[in-house]
């Protein structure tokens, strides 16, 4: 005995057929579901919360000892001395040096007595100059005056 499918556009009998997916038969409810009871709570803080372990502390950066400064500034160029060492400024072109590169530092004012030029010398022989021009041209004194200090501060004479 063979069985014949249902004609075309029959449907089985209510029931007799499990709904489609999991859901229940229409206008039934579907049964409730278990509560899972909820994890209890960390002893612990999870990775990545709470104060870092000792060896990552945040440490602010060092900041080099106060000391004195001196800036003279012109139009196009200038001149810095502070606790890091000299540093000049020609027309946009810039350069550093620290003190441990410096043998000596010379400063005088210019021939006409308007301007302030100074000298770094390397250990090497080599040297690099810069011309800062003094307006008004008392301003060259009071250069002379902050310069004397500042240069002795941290290259000692002796």
């Amino acid at each position: 005995m063979t069985t014949q499918p249902p004609p075309y556009g029959s449907q089985p009998p209510y029931g007799s057929q499990p709904p489609y997916g999991s859901q229940p038969p229409y206008g039934q409810q579907p049964p409730p579901m278990p509560m899972a009871p909820p994890p209890p709570p960390p002893t612990t803080a999870p990775q990545g919360f709470g104060p870092p372990p000792p060896q990552y502390a945040y440490a602010p950066p060092q900041q080099p000892s106060a000391g004195p400064e001196f800036m003279a500034v012109d139009a196009h160029n200038s001149i810095v001395v502070d606790v890091e060492g000299v540093a000049f400024e020609d027309h946009g072109a810039s350069v550093d040096f620290p003190w441990p590169e410096i043998r000596s530092v010379h400063y005088k004012a210019s021939p006409n007595g308007k301007s302030l030029m100074m000298a770094v010398v390397l250990p090497d022989g080599r040297f690099y100059e810069c011309v800062v021009e003094a307006k008004p041209r008392a301003q060259l004194g009071e250069w002379f005056g902050q310069l004397a200090g500042v240069l002795g501060y941290y290259r000692p004479m002796g």
